[in-house]
């Protein structure tokens, strides 16, 4: 059942994306100050003027709603519409000139994502996702590609320095069953398997903010995407995240995970 506010707020979350994106272009191969948060991640003035534009309009046309983000952190959200806002998801490949990053915008209903988008400004491409619909890239439908066995997949990952402790022996036990394994990306390799591209993508240490807009966006395009154990993704999942394009990919890896 789509609701009869989705068109509204999926134009809205469309107007929030055109926003952000000359903001981006603007700042994007410049010479600018990289600060350090106090997780040791890298932030932008870009990152922070993209999200007080966007909280601001959010702010401005619907006063009631929640806003979580990156850079600002929570307001409302205990509110029945809650947007998340990465600002911009792979800050190091932003300021590296790398056009491999995107900006994150979901909106959760009732602590369900229903609404996701990711932009790649640079590029001039935007996937769009919401719940019960078909994913679109610049207007046309997309699908995840068939690939139903390990040994056959082609597997993604951020940064193998996001696997701490034993997360990593757990990775890269799948990565060993994988045809191959690539790094680097952040939302850019998830918006590659809701093309077709690759196969799987798994990852760990992520916030909200980092996965709750590609929810919408990889179930519309036929993708599964839960948490290391196979559970829905929320707000409180653990930051552990799975993203098969195939169906049948998706226990597989969550047994080779969990393995003992």
């Amino acid at each position: 059942m789509v609701e009869n506010w989705t068109a509204e707020f999926l134009n809205f979350a469309m107007t929030l994306a055109d926003t952000s994106g000359p903001i981006i272009r603007r700042h994007f191969r410049t010479s600018m100050e990289i600060d350090t948060k106090p997780d040791n991640s890298p932030v932008t003035i870009a990152d922070r003027e993209v999200e007080q534009t966007m909280r601001a309009l959010i702010a401005e046309h619907y006063p009631k709603h929640g806003v979580f983000g990156e850079e600002f952190g929570k307001n409302q959200t205990n509110s029945e519409f809650l947007w998340c806002l990465d600002p911009i998801d792979g800050t190091k490949a932003f300021t590296s000139g790398k056009p491999i990053f995107g900006t994150l915008i979901s909106l959760l209903h009732l602590g369900q994502p229903v609404i996701g988008i990711i932009d790649q400004p640079i590029l001039h491409e935007r996937w769009i996702g919401s719940r019960g619909e078909p994913t679109y890239l610049n207007g046309s439908q997309i699908h995840t590609r068939f690939c139903s066995t390990l040994e056959k997949a082609v597997l993604n990952a951020t940064s193998p320095d996001m696997f701490i402790g034993e997360d990593w022996g757990r990775f890269r036990r799948l990565a060993e069953k994988t045809k191959d394994t690539f790094y680097g990306g952040d939302c850019y390799g998830y918006a590659m398997l809701a093309c077709g591209h690759i196969d799987l993508v798994v990852e760990a240490d992520l916030k909200p903010f980092d996965y709750l807009a590609l929810v919408p966006v990889l179930q519309g395009a036929g993708a599964l995407i839960s948490d290391w154990q196979g559970n829905p993704l929320d707000l409180n999942s653990d930051g552990h995240v799975i993203a098969a394009g195939d169906s049948k990919l998706l226990p597989k890896v969550v047994e080779v995970l969990n393995a003992e």
